[in-house]
This record gives structure tokens, sequence and C-alpha cells, in this order.
């Protein structure tokens, strides 16, 4: 399988933040099923795509620092959402590899109702093939008759575009829309609303 580094969380990190990499070394793996690193819709020939724990991405993560990058100690730990659930897998798988860890945004477990919600957007983006989501890591679509439906290239940018703003609306809080921080958040830049 593959880990890659994800640009989404570079946000963390700066001169001016936290994660200072003038004064850290900092590393920041992707989620094994994130569509980065390996995920049923990037490795084709994996199939079914396995059920992936938080247990095995920190496995990977581990032996990636440990064996691959040398490094023996970590001064912290830290996620955000799906990466707050590995920090706490971190936290209890190797507890004595860092001084801290800082789970934010995020649970040791997903909740059945995260499980719902996540299901639900799927199932709504799915409902215009004919079929809905098959669960977790399950990437073959069919119709309630048993046909097989694919995503068109087209079909695939308008559903993200989709699933984007249904998260738009979740992920971030009204203070956030009334002060049109979307207009002036550097990875944004937004115009309008209508734009994002």
């Amino acid at each position: 399988m593959l880990v890659v580094v994800i640009s989404d969380n570079l946000w963390l990190t700066g001169r001016d933040k936290t994660l200072n990499p003038d004064r850290y070394f900092i590393i920041i793996p992707a989620l094994f099923g994130n569509s980065q690193s390996s995920s049923p819709s990037n490795t084709p020939n994996l199939r079914p795509f396995p059920d992936v724990l938080f247990y095995d991405n920190v496995r990977a993560q581990h032996e990636l620092i440990t064996k691959h990058l040398g490094v023996t100690h970590a001064r912290a730990v830290l996620g955000w959402s799906m990466g707050a659930g590995q920090t706490y897998q971190w936290l209890t798988q190797y507890p004595d590899f860092m001084d801290i860890g800082v789970p934010f945004c995020g649970s040791a477990r997903t909740s059945l109702h995260n499980q719902v919600f996540l299901e639900g957007v799927k199932s709504a983006l799915y409902a215009a093939l004919g079929t809905s989501s098959a669960g977790v890591s399950k990437p073959d679509l069919f119709t309630a008759q048993g046909k097989r439906v694919a995503f068109t290239s087209d079909a695939r940018v308008a559903g993200l575009k989709a699933l984007g703003r249904v998260y738009a609306g979740w992920g971030f809080s009204q203070a956030f829309y009334r002060e049109k921080l979307y207009e002036t958040a550097p990875t944004l830049g937004f115009k309008s609303l209508d734009d994002s």
C-alpha cells in the first residue's frame, strides 16, 4: 500500500503557526482509504478493498517514521477529525513514542451517528446513478436490479462538488460565514458563496 503526505493538512503548518517547520520536523501522512493513499478509488486490483482500522494506519505510520525516517521519539502526535482518531490510537498503541498527544475535533471511535450521516451523503450522491451506498470500503455500485453502475468523469466532478457543498454547511461555523472568511482564508479565497 502507498502512504502519501496529504496536502489538505498544510493549513496547520507555517512559520506563524504552532507547527512551525523552523522549529519542528513535521510529518503529515495520509489515511488509508482517503483517496490519496491506497483507497478503493485508486487501487482497482485490490477487490474487495480490505477493512482498514486506525490500528492499521498507525502501525504503517509508525513503521514509516521509525524504519524509513529513523525517528525514535516524537514531541507530539496530533490530528483533527479522522486524524484525532488516529492520535487516540497512537496514544494507546505506542504510548511511549511521543511526549504528548493532541486530538482535536474528533473522537477515539467513529460514532454511529457519524457513520450514518457519511453514508447518507454518499447515498444522496449515488441516487443519481439509481443506487445507494453499499457501505464503507465498498466501491462497486449496483442498482436495485443488480446492474453494475459507475460514475463518469463528469458525474464524479459534479458529485464531489455536491459533497463539498454539503460539507461546507457542516464543517464551518455561523461565524465563518457571518465574517465572510471564505473570501479571505488563504486556502479558500472564494468571491461569493456561489463560487465556493
